[in-house]
């Protein structure tokens, strides 16, 4: 399912003025046919827009703004963040991208091949925002393309992701999706490198950015906003520092 006319000029250009400063960027990628049995495009990007697009823009602009107030990083607080897919060579201006909604993913042979190309070459790559086995599976086989000499591997708190510069206590977190009875519990998963380097880190039965999102309303509940928040700077740390 290709991206429609209607969002060529709604979709932020990557060839702005960055002067140098983190950005955070989205990877957008075409829809399989099971989006299609139930989705329509509207002309908007964010929820309700197509699925990769889900938070969008608030959840990035506002783990932007906790970044510029907590570190020294110079961070990029100008534009909404720019989208790119994974066969578009800008993608490598960013050290940092995210993604979600990766059950709906069908990447083509030049976007798993930039993705695969994107990652070894030093970039640092967030899966957020999906749920269930089917999701996991779409994700699972997408990356045996990309890196059949990688296994995904599930992370505990000890791993150094989670302790870089927020230490985080726990990784049971409350489910969003359900209950625990139907297996959505949160769990945290990665791709390394062959010398241990954490490439990508998969937040799965978890949507950490919609706790970004919602930040600012004040029926969310400020514990679980707040281990958000140290979830994403933690990752921005470790994809700069590592």
């Amino acid at each position: 399912m290709n991206l429609p006319p209607v969002y060529v000029n709604a979709i932020p250009k990557p060839d702005v003025n960055l002067s140098g400063r983190f950005t955070f960027v989205r990877v957008r990628f075409n829809m399989g046919l099971d989006a299609a049995s139930y989705y329509r495009y509207s002309d908007v990007l964010g929820d309700g827009g197509p699925f990769w697009s889900h938070d969008y823009p608030d959840a990035g602009r506002h783990l932007m703004k906790i970044m510029a107030e907590l570190s020294t990083i110079d961070v990029n607080l100008d534009i909404n963040e720019p989208i790119v897919s994974f066969d578009d060579p800008a993608i490598f201006k960013f050290p940092f991208a995210y993604i979600c909604e990766v059950g709906f993913m069908d990447l083509n042979e030049k976007e798993i091949a930039g993705m695969r190309e994107y990652l070894l070459r030093g970039g640092f790559l967030l899966v957020d925002d999906f749920r269930g086995p089917q999701d996991f599976y779409n994700l699972r086989e997408h990356l045996k393309l990309a890196f059949p000499e990688y296994e995904m591997k599930r992370l505990d708190v000890s791993h150094p992701i989670f302790n870089c510069f927020f230490s985080i206590k726990t990784l049971d977190l409350n489910p969003m999706y359900g209950n625990r009875s139907y297996s959505l519990t949160p769990e945290f998963w990665g791709l390394e490198d062959n010398t241990g380097r954490l490439m990508m880190a998969i937040d799965y039965n978890y949507d950490v950015s919609d706790w970004w999102q919602f930040s600012d309303n004040p029926f969310q509940p400020i514990e679980e906003t707040n281990e958000a928040y140290k979830f994403g700077v933690n990752y921005i740390i470790y994809a700069m520092t590592h």
